[in-house]
């Protein structure tokens, strides 16, 4: 093993459904653990996955050309602004691989999401963890901290795991007078949900050829996590850069046919966008009426402070067959993250918290 591969803690994902459901001998079991999408994919998706099928024999088209169309005309970017990954997390490194040296330093927030230190510390570069304030990215303490070693700047937006985000005015005043040297990178893997009159819309920085790239993902308000496709506009220079240290085949035919059907499918998404937010009205109410103080989100999940047994409520709950994320890995011992699921689940986990609480 490399030397500096030794003290990196692995991803940790949320427990799997089925998973829970062997250790436990469960047969009902509901999953709030890892923002995905609780709707299966809209009949559009089902089909286009089906007739993919028939050419998994082949290599899939390594430039995802067809998606790339769509992209480009409903955003209004240039074919040589965009690249794919496998999922999201793939840009985040192949930006690293591309963009930062050994010896140079990469910049974000604490906490914030885990693969950006992973990542970082898989390619041996330096690390700068700012803290949040009042759990949001603090943009001019990031600023602050920007040195010549400085490349790259991960801003997650909406955070995750605290669901919020940084407005419009902040992000003018970050980027301006940045050195020219430092790459921002914007995931906004919860774009879609974050609806609020002061987000900004860092596409206008690409078109500016700043040093900005924005990542997407369909695995989040497009359910199709379990594909793996994600997205990112950036100049074409920063794009050409990231192509380089791209796997030639790293995002499957299956997947760049489900996001195109998915792209054909807002009204059925829209839909189910309208139902969570419906859920997750519930759940505030429910924590308010509870007295648990839980962080404004912008996205599909809320952290919920519970306190010292936050920990032994997370495992009461898989007792009861229900799945939410303990947040010991992002130092928050006293929290946990809820994703918002269908109305149906989150009441069944309002019930079942209430029931746990008596006890």
């Amino acid at each position: 093993m490399k030397e500096h591969l030794r003290d990196i803690v692995p991803y940790q994902p949320g427990k799997p459904i089925d998973e829970l459901k062997r250790e436990m001998g469960l047969k009902d079991v509901i999953k709030l653990a890892s923002n995905e999408f609780p709707f299966p994919p809209s009949p559009k998706v089902k089909k286009a996955i089906t007739d993919a099928m028939d050419e998994v024999n082949r290599y899939p088209e390594s430039s995802c050309y067809y998606l790339r169309q769509r992209i480009c005309q409903l955003f209004s970017v240039d074919e040589n602004q965009v690249i794919f990954g496998n999922g999201s997390d793939e840009i985040i490194v192949m930006a690293l691989r591309a963009l930062v040296e050994r010896g140079q330093e990469v910049i974000t927030a604490t906490p914030t999401f885990l693969v950006y230190r992973i990542a970082s510390m898989v390619e041996g570069v330096d690390l700068k963890e700012i803290p949040m304030k009042d759990f949001r990215y603090d943009l001019r303490a990031i600023k602050r901290s920007v040195s010549e070693k400085t490349r790259l700047i991960f801003i997650a937006n909406p955070d995750n795991p605290t669901g919020t985000y940084v407005s419009y005015e902040e992000v003018v005043d970050f980027l301006r007078d940045l050195p020219k040297h430092v790459v921002v990178f914007f995931d906004e893997a919860y774009f879609e949900f974050a609806r609020e009159t002061d987000y900004p819309n860092c596409m206008r920085y690409v078109s500016d050829k700043r040093n900005v790239i924005v990542s997407r993902t369909f695995s989040k308000y497009f359910g199709l996590a379990g594909v793996r496709i994600g997205y990112a506009f950036a100049d074409k220079g920063l794009i050409e850069a990231m192509n380089k240290v791209r796997e030639p085949f790293n995002v499957n035919s299956i997947a760049q046919a489900a996001a195109i059907a998915a792209l054909d499918s807002r009204d059925y998404y829209e839909r189910c966008y309208e139902e969570i937010m419906e859920a997750k009205a519930f759940l505030e109410k429910a924590m308010d009426d509870l007295e648990f103080p839980y962080i404004h989100s912008a996205t599909n999940f809320i952290l919920v402070r519970i306190g010292k047994s936050s920990q032994e409520l997370v495992d009461e709950l898989l007792k009861k067959g229900i799945i939410v994320r303990n947040m010991k890995a992002w130092g928050l011992e006293e929290y946990i993250r809820i994703t918002i699921g269908r109305l149906s689940e989150v009441k069944r986990f309002v019930k079942e918290l209430k029931h746990l609480l008596k006890e």
